[in-house]
């Protein structure tokens, strides 16, 4: 098992830690995340499939790549994004699995 670290936490270390749990607490961002788990997809592929509109799909993507917590890749004018993250990837499986134990 891993060893915990009990030091005190930096300011930013703080922040960031806060900024990915306020990542995670949004339904919008957990599904676009859950679909980007293993799979590259661009804006129109994911508000498609998530019943969402583009503009608000874009808005919760830029959220997520401010945390680099997806990353994306332009191939002529589709841009493509995936998870960037696997800590927080596997965060988020682990919460889902969580949820789904009762």
């Amino acid at each position: 098992m891993t060893e915990i670290k009990h030091d005190a936490l930096d300011e930013e270390t703080l922040f960031l830690v806060s900024q990915t749990f306020k990542a995670l607490s949004d339904p919008t961002r957990i599904r676009i995340l859950h679909l980007l788990f293993d799979r590259e997809l661009s804006v129109t592929n994911i508000a498609e499939t998530l019943d969402l509109n583009q503009s608000n799909v874009s808005h919760q993507l830029r959220f997520l790549k401010n945390l680099r917590l997806v990353k994306y890749r332009r191939e002529g004018k589709t841009i493509y994004y995936s998870q960037d993250d696997e800590h927080v990837m596997k965060i988020l499986q682990q919460s889902i699995d969580h949820a789904c134990h009762h």
